[in-house]
Parts: C-alpha cells; sequence; structure tokens
C-alpha cells in the first residue's frame, strides 16, 4: 500500500507517541526486542532472501550498477552477519538515563547532564537493506522512534525486514509503532518529510551526492548531511611495503562498493619505484581500474597495461564505489596534507608509516572523521569501532562525527540537585 502525505502525518504522529513511550522503557525490555529481532532473521531466512532475490532480479533489468546491486544482494552470511550486530547492539550499555559531568558548585548545588532520547528519527536511504535493520535496532536501543523511508530498489526485502521488526518490537511489550515504514517511492513524501520541523526530530540520509545534497538544501529539519567518502590512503617514504601492500590492498578490494573504500592511492616518491609495481599487479588481479597521474603512469604502465589510463581532473574528487582508484605521487607530506584538504570529504583517510613524526604529522593536520596509521580505512565503521552498528557516518562537526552508535543517537538534559537553594 502506497503512503500518501495525510498517511505520513498519521505515522509520524503514531511515532511521537511511541516515543514518549519508548524514552522511559526499560534497559531489559528494549534488549530483549533486539534479540527477537536477531532470532527472528535468522528464521525468517527464506522469505527474507526471497524478498531480496525479486528486488535483485528488477535491480539488473534496470542496469542498477555493480556497486548498488551488491549493496543491495543479501545471502545467508550477510543475514548472520546482521543478526549478529543486532545481538552486539543489545549487549551495549543503554545510554538512556546516563548522567555524565555531574559536579558539586560552591554553594552545594549538583549540576550535571543526563541522557536522553532524539524523539522520532527520520531515515532516508538507498538501496541498502541492511540498514534497515541497523537504523532500527539502533533507534529503539537509545529510545527512539524512527520513520524509514528506503529506495524504491529494495522495496520487497524492506517491507520484509521491517514486519520482523514490528512483530519482534510488539512480542517483547513495546509499541509496534515506535518503527514506521514509507512504502512510496514518491519523492514528494521526501519532500514533505524535510519539511516537518517540529514533528520529526533528526533526518539522517544515508546515500548519494544527489541526496545528500537535496536534504542539505531543503530540510527545515535538523539533518545529518555528511557521509559521501573520498578516501585516501598515503604510502610514506619509510612505510614497511608488505604492510602498505596488505593495507592499501584492503582498502580497495575488500568491498569496493561502500563509503570507506579507497579512492585515491598517494605514493611518496622516494619508494614509488618499488611500490606502485607491486601494487599495481595485486590490483591487476583484482580487476582494479588505475587511473594515474604522469608520474605513477609512467611507472605503472609496462607492469598493468591498459589498466593504468590517465588521471583526469575530476577523479582526484571522485568517490568510485568500485574497483577503480586514483593514484598520485608526491614528494612530501604537506603535498598530501594539502591534496586531501583540496579533493577529500572529511570520510577516511590513512597513512602507512614506520616515521613516527610523519603518522603525527599525519594525525594532527588531517581533519577528517577518522584518521588512520597503519590501517585500513575500512575500519572507520560503528562496529568496527564497538558501537554495535551505525545509522550513518557523519563527516560533519555537528552534532556529531564519524560512526553514530547508540550515544550519537542520544542529546542530554541538564539535571540540578538543590537543598532549598534560590539565587542572591
Amino acid at each position: 500500500m502506497q503512503t500518501s502525505a495525510n498517511e505520513l502525518s498519521i505515522k509520524v504522529k503514531d511515532a511521537r507517541k511511541a516515543a514518549r513511550k519508548l524514552s522511559n522503557t526499560a534497559g531489559w525490555v528494549k534488549n530483549q526486542a533486539l534479540v527477537n529481532i536477531a532470532e527472528t532473521l535468522i528464521s525468517s531466512n527464506g522469505s527474507i532472501l526471497k524478498a531480496n532475490e525479486k528486488d535483485c532480479e528488477k535491480g539488473q533489468s534496470d542496469g542498477m550498477s555493480e556497486a548498488l546491486l551488491d549493496r543491495l544482494f543479501l545471502d545467508n552470511e550477510r543475514l548472520e552477519l546482521l543478526a549478529s550486530d543486532v545481538h552486539a547492539v543489545a549487549t551495549l550499555p543503554d545510554p538512556v538515563g546516563e548522567t555524565i559531568d555531574m559536579r558539586i558548585m560552591p554553594n552545594g548545588l549538583q549540576v550535571g547532564k543526563r541522557r536522553v532520547p532524539m524523539g522520532v528519527i527520520g531515515a532516508i536511504y538507498e538501496s541498502r537493506p541492511n540498514v534497515t535493520v541497523d537504523i532500527s535496532v539502533l533507534c529503539l536501543k537509545s529510545g527512539n522512534a524512527v520513520i524509514l523511508r528506503g529506495g524504491k530498489e529494495s522495496i520487497h526485502t524492506n517491507k520484509a525486514l521491517v514486519k520482523i521488526i514490528r512483530d519482534s518490537v510488539l512480542c517483547s511489550g513495546m509499541p509496534e509503532n515506535a518503527v514506521q515504514f514509507i512504502e512510496t517511492a514518491d519523492r514528494d513524501i521526501v519532500g514533505r518529510m524535510l519539511k516537518m520541523k517540529g514533528e520529526i526530530d533528526l533526518i539522517i540520509p544515508r546515500g548519494g551526492a544527489n541526496l545528500i545534497r537535496r536534504v542539505s538544501e531543503e530540510s527545515t529539519v535538523p539533518a545529518i548531511t555528511g557521509g559521501i567518502g573520498v578516501c585516501h590512503t598515503y604510502v610514506d617514504r619509510s612505510a614497511d611495503i608488505d604492510m602498505a601492500l596488505n593495507v592499501v590492498f584492503n582498502a580497495k578490494v575488500q568491498r569496493p562498493s561502500v563509503c570507506n573504500a579507497l579512492d585515491t592511492l598517494i605514493v611518496h616518491s622516494d619508494i614509488a619505484s618499488e611500490y606502485l609495481p607491486k601494487i599495481g599487479k595485486l590490483w591487476l588481479d583484482a580487476g582494479v581500474e588505475m587511473r594515474c597521474d604522469l608520474a605513477s603512469l609512467k611507472v605503472l604502465r609496462s607492469v598493468v597495461g591498459s589498466n593504468a589510463i590517465p588521471a583526469g581532473q575530476d577523479d582526484w574528487g571522485t568517490e568510485y564505489l568500485s574497483l577503480k582508484a586514483s593514484i598520485k605521487i608526491v614528494d612530501s607530506i604537506d603535498e598530501v596534507i594539502d591534496h586531501i584538504e583540496t579533493y577529500g570529504t572529511g570520510h577516511s583517510e590513512a597513512i602507512v608509516t614506520e616515521d613516527y613524526s610523519a603518522a603525527m604529522k599525519f594525525l594532527n593536520e588531517i581533519d577528517s572523521s577518522a584518521v588512520m596509521v597503519n590501517a585500513s580505512t575500512r575500519f572507520n565503521d560503528g562496529g568496527e569501532f564497538g558501537l554495535g552498528a551505525e545509522v550513518a557516518i557523519s563527516t560533519s562537526k555537528f552534532h556529531v562525527r564519524g560512526p553514530m552508535g547508540l550515544r550519537e543517537l542520544t542529546s542530554y538534559k541538564w539535571i540540578v540537585l538543590g537543598a532549598g537553594h534560590v539565587r542572591e
């Protein structure tokens, strides 16, 4: 059934009522709901995969890119990983009600902060059905109701997943209206959501540049509008060659369709003639197309042939989401920092080095949501950072940055404890 503007308003009102109940729901009740969801994801794998097969077949017939098809696709292994992430969230401490920064003032007044849910979260996303589960469980655990608006390409999968989530929530004694699903692909509904200030408390978009741009330009609701990842890895002059091969190969090839995969490889000129042919051969075998500046093209053309092509100006600021990468040779770490400042999106950057000073300079001067030393950019992920899962990776600085987990879905209120205090 399609969701009209009037039905959207009803769903949001129902979500607000559910959010009030959720804000005071006991942690063990929320945890039980998550356990129910995890177990049902496995026991209902047949119906989920059947629905996903419909979406994938439609995506293929519509000419969907390999990157988007990979994000859309589910199998038993991915469902098991998804269920494992839900279990992990259930084991995490409940942030709601946590008291922080409590202190006693000179007059004896006790002043501090207590974490509270945001309220109603609007999630607008494309193609990835795992987002349906990740966002739902994180919102439920953090006491927030959620309005889910996925893309048309994953409609059958999302409907199957939302039914499991809502049924599991209801069985645990929580309000099923805490999770609402917008079935229509009508773009006007997105526009309506973006204007529901005072009804929706936070908008979280997950998708391509066009979606992020639209939310940034149109939303009157506070929104997390970062997330586009143009990710760099710099192989320093002092890098351990074998380590650099492993880190860079993983960052590009392990799962190229996601936002924390490597897009640009930068190599110091002192090590380029030794390192680039080796990584070039590994990438060639993996099917990576290399878009090179003139210096790296000279080194790689004889090794990888037509898989190395001249880079265009647009290649330096492109999030490929596929087996493509740009390559640049530099003479100094300052040149690296300038390049990332110019073309980066503040997502994930890494340096491979044995030089402590170079590592610290990179950490101190690169301004991104995650900056890594001798580690793959693929680690910028809520699960890998111990958050259980994530609703998004924020590249903005307000109100959070990096992977958004449970605590990042809460605000706080000031609490004041007195003994008849009055202000003079």
